[in-house]
Formats: C-alpha cells, sequence, structure tokens
C-alpha cells in the first residue's frame, strides 16, 4: 500500500496533456497521486478524466466541494503545482483562490506541506513586472519554485515550444526532495 500522497495540480498550458505519464511515473515512485485542475485545464481534458481518475484512484477535482460532502482525499505530503501559467501563479501569490486548486495550494502554505511551483509561461509573460512578483511572494512564503536554467521552466517565445519540452522530470525529483527525511 502507498505511504506517500502527492497532490498533482495542474493548469491550462501545454504539458497537462501528459498528466497520465506523470501521474504513472509519480506512482511507479511509490506515490498516491491526487489529480486537480484549474476549470481551464479539465476543459482541455475533458475526455480523459474518467480514465485519469480511474489511473489515480481518486476523482479528479477542479471545483470546491459543497458544505456537506464528503473530502474524498486522503491528506498530502506534499504539493506539486506543474504546469502553472501566469494567471495560476498571480492568483495564487495574490491570494485569490476563485479556483480550488489555487485554494488548495494557498492553504497548504498555512498547514506547513510542502509545496513546489513550476511555471510554464511564455517569454512575454514572464517580462511582465507582476510574475517575478509573484514568484518572490510564492518563494518568501516557502514554495519551491522550480523555474530557471538551474532548477526548472524556462521560458520559451510566444508560440514556440521548448526544444526539450517541459522539465517534468525535475519537478519529479523534486517532489522526492521535498519529502526526503533531512
Amino acid at each position: 500500500m502507498t505511504s506517500r500522497t502527492v497532490y498533482l495540480f495542474c493548469s491550462a498550458a501545454p504539458p497537462v496533456f501528459e498528466v497520465a505519464a506523470v501521474v504513472e511515473s509519480l506512482q511507479a515512485g511509490g506515490w498516491d497521486v491526487c489529480l486537480g485542475l484549474t476549470p481551464a485545464a479539465a476543459s482541455w481534458i475533458e475526455e480523459s478524466l474518467s480514465g485519469l481518475a480511474t489511473l489515480t484512484g481518486h476523482p479528479v477535482r477542479w471545483r470546491y466541494r459543497r458544505p456537506g460532502e464528503p473530502d474524498t482525499w486522503p491528506a498530502a505530503d506534499v504539493v506539486l503545482f506543474a504546469p502553472a501559467t501566469f494567471n495560476t501563479v498571480n492568483s495564487w501569490a495574490l491570494g485569490l483562490t476563485s479556483a480550488f486548486v489555487v485554494g488548495v495550494a494557498a492553504e497548504a502554505i498555512g498547514k506547513g506541506i510542502p509545496t513546489l511551483a513550476m511555471p510554464c509561461v511564455n517569454a512575454a509573460y514572464a517580462r511582465h513586472p507582476q510574475f517575478e512578483q509573484s514568484l518572490e511572494v510564492l518563494r518568501s512564503a516557502g514554495v519551491g519554485v522550480l523555474y530557471g536554467a538551474d532548477t526548472g521552466f524556462v521560458p520559451n517565445q510566444p508560440g514556440e515550444q521548448p526544444p526539450e519540452g517541459y522539465p517534468w522530470r525535475r519537478a519529479l525529483d523534486a517532489v522526492e526532495a521535498a519529502t526526503a527525511a533531512p
């Protein structure tokens, strides 16, 4: 039986189409995976949602529970928000929690749950002054921000995909490192 649980949260960015393989990689590492999506990401992969629920063994969530609804997910040992779009990063840093996954990620900070974010933005968005401020807010709150050539995602030019693809391996390695015994 799996004893470690990761909440994998995804925004609507092209790497979300690779989420089944990411779930399988995490499971191969002994993780119980709970998948949460922004509403836009859920609409992007709508045809895959039931299969992803079967794969994870948990409902895929993109909305808040209603009062009185049971929480069907186990407690998280770590939260990985990847891909995290420009909108998601800024909403999270500003505490704007209208999206379920942003609200849970914001709450994870306060609960002391190891939390990681790997943005997925193009270079034009990355040059917006709010973006770097938001990354700094998340870092100062204890979020492991996987951004930059040494640690994670490097922005691509608008309309282009990075030739090496989204650095999922770095994100998965960071999940392991975030929960490793000191």
